[in-house]
């Protein structure tokens, strides 16, 4: 299916095609001219990260076609964008496809590795039917390191997350590489009901098979007994395989090594070397070497099915040869890999570093307006009907004394205290799905965000912050001079913006200040009074 733009197409346009080509599985991605023409418009828009979307559809299409090399080069820029600017499904998104890069190198440990990042970073993110595709790579990942108990657990969850959202394309996937799995791990029986279910699945929903499920079931056929079977199955999956618009470069010589064995294991020796040489020339031409090591083995099969035992033995030779030079040559990908990530990380690293620097108030360590600017607006629109987000302004009474009586030096000391209480009130409870955060917006003037609270939670923290700033011992630093604050508090409600939500909380700041200071107004609500 086409992504089709109109005329002139809007944000909502591009980002809708786009996330219509992440939501695929990798062997129906889009062509190149596809994913090109969307960072084309996304150009012309000056959407930066629909851009750097296109650009990162782009390196899953090379990697597709097994360019290991282009597509890591593809990825740095992408990952150092991404990380810069706190983009975090775009950030996972390419740990996803690291991952695969490193399993066509044949580095399992690494592309496991990556592929739990991809996870881990997609977790902190509110929850996305597109979760069940990083569950499917990560049991994929966890079968090829030797883990099947856990790989299917992983596999069930993607399942239920594809049927909770009726999206049978990701469930016959999950199902398929399960399958597979089994498949690989010698349990038949396993393989066949997953099969099974997988059948039934597609026929419920009137979806057709495509032809990774037709190759996994001809490989099942085989290890069955069933050749004849098994022929008919993979000749429909290479036919299927060849009417797809787009293709993966691995695929097809995988699809035609499954019809070799069948018919080597039927008898049709001339047929099963007819279709080995054109996996081998298929193998060679885009420099699969895996399957090259796979064709030569196969190689001295089929002459040791004919009984011409000296060039199975020479065969037998050739694939150990082979397997020598891949694993050769995936020694030197993995270390070209492993230096391209290091200095990923190293630029990771130092843009974290200093984007947490560029968010952070330097005297007290909270966060700053700049912190509130980026963060506020988009935890307002992701605000769900029900939710409550409070929002606080805190203001310290009396504060110029402090300076005018004890020095700037002692007030920076009274500031950093009481930011210490603020952050304390932000995070009390230890909810690490929350989006809680204090901030300093300047000189004495502080904002709490809460969320995940009831609105008495919220109006007893605000009290609870109020009694230990005014109970706090700070005779070393001031003497007898009283440090009290005020504060007010906003709901948000779903025409809020950043600037109407904290102008009301102002408003009731100045409200409690001008009723006496040392107490807490809140919205709807009578002052908390000390």
């Amino acid at each position: 299916m086409s992504i089709i733009l109109p005329n002139r197409e809007t944000r909502d346009d591009v980002d809708r095609a786009l996330l219509a080509l992440e939501d695929r599985p990798g062997w129906e991605l889009a062509a190149d001219g596809e994913v090109e023409r969307l960072e084309l418009a996304a150009e012309a828009l000056g959407d930066m990260e629909c851009v750097w979307r296109a650009r990162l559809l782009s390196a899953e299409l090379s990697c597709q076609r097994g360019e290991i090399a282009e597509t890591m080069r593809m990825l740095r820029p992408i990952n150092e964008y991404a990380t810069a600017n706190g983009h975090v499904r775009l950030q996972a998104r390419s740990h996803l496809i690291l991952a695969w890069t490193y399993r066509e190198v044949g580095d399992l440990a690494a592309s496991l590795e990556h592929t739990v990042k991809a996870l881990e970073l997609l977790d902190t993110q509110p929850p996305t039917p597109v979760r069940a595709l990083y569950l499917i790579r990560l049991a994929d990942a966890l079968d090829e390191c030797g883990a099947p108990l856990e790989a299917r657990l992983r596999y069930q969850q993607a399942e239920d997350i594809a049927t909770q959202d009726g999206n049978i394309p990701r469930l016959m996937t999950s199902l398929n590489n399960r399958a597979y799995g089994e498949f690989i791990a010698g349990d038949m029986d396993q393989a066949q009901a997953t099969i099974n279910r997988l059948i039934e699945v597609s026929r419920a929903h009137n979806e057709p098979v495509g032809p990774h499920v037709l190759d996994t079931v001809a490989r099942i056929q085989i290890a069955e007994g069933r050749y004849a079977d098994a022929i008919v199955t993979a000749q429909q999956a290479i036919d299927a395989y060849q009417a797809q618009r787009t293709r993966e470069a691995i695929s097809l010589p995988e699809f035609l090594l499954t019809l070799v064995v069948a018919q080597r294991h039927l008898g049709d020796t001339d047929a099963a070397q007819r279709h080995l040489d054109e996996c081998r020339a298929l193998g060679t031409s885009v420099g699969l070497a895996s399957i090259l090591v796979s064709v030569e083995a196969e190689q001295a099969e089929l002459h040791a099915a004919r009984g011409d035992f000296g060039p199975a033995f020479y065969g037998l030779k050739a694939s150990h040869a082979a397997e020598k030079a891949l694993i050769s040559e995936q020694r030197a990908a993995q270390s070209k890999l492993r230096q391209e990530l290091l200095e990923t990380n190293e630029v990771r690293a130092e843009a974290n570093r200093l984007r947490g620097e560029a968010h952070r108030d330097p005297l007290t360590g909270l966060y700053n307006r700049r912190f509130v600017d980026e963060t506020l607006p988009g935890l307002l629109a992701a605000r769900a009907p029900c939710q409550v987000i409070a929002a606080a302004m805190v203001d310290l009474d009396n504060f110029k004394r402090v300076n005018d009586t004890y020095s700037h030096a002692a007030g920076d000391a009274v500031l950093v205290e009481v930011a210490r209480l603020l952050a304390l009130a932000a995070t009390a409870g230890g909810d690490s799905s929350s989006r809680c955060f204090a901030a300093r917006l300047g000189g004495e003037e502080f904002l709490v965000v809460l969320e995940g609270l009831t609105q008495e939670q919220v109006a007893q923290r605000l009290e609870e912050l109020r009694d230990a700033v005014a109970n706090t011992d700070l005779r070393q630093i001031v003497s007898d001079l009283p440090m009290t604050m005020s504060a007010g508090v906003s709901w948000a409600n779903a025409e809020d913006s950043q600037h109407t939500l904290l102008h009301r909380a102002d408003e009731l700041l100045f409200a409690a200040k001008k009723s006496g200071r040392n107490r807490v107004c809140v919205e709807d609500t009578e002052p908390l009074r000390s």
